[in-house]
């Protein structure tokens, strides 16, 4: 999870799921902006990260196709949360 500016904090760096089962990962975020937009990236081992989508407090988001059919994500301008959820 990445921010423009500021800073971000996921509060648990890990997390296993079962194969099929959903999971979630907790993304808070404190920024200056009143235009908050952040990324979610994946990387494996030392590869490069890809971009897997990007939410936005005004307007929609992209998300990649390759993740649109399980990554989701909705950026919480009150709670300053921006989860992303993998089915």
């Amino acid at each position: 999870c990445r921010a423009q500016t500021d800073n971000v904090l996921q509060p648990r760096g890990d997390m296993t799921a079962a194969e099929g089962q959903a999971v979630t990962l907790d993304c808070l975020y404190n920024s200056s902006s009143t235009n908050d937009y952040l990324f979610w990236y994946k990387q494996d081992g030392n590869n490069s990260p890809t971009f897997i989508l990007s939410c936005f407090k005004i307007g929609t988001g992209k998300t990649e196709d390759k993740f649109k059919e399980r990554f989701s994500s909705t950026l919480d301008s009150t709670t300053k949360s921006v989860p992303l959820t993998i089915q």
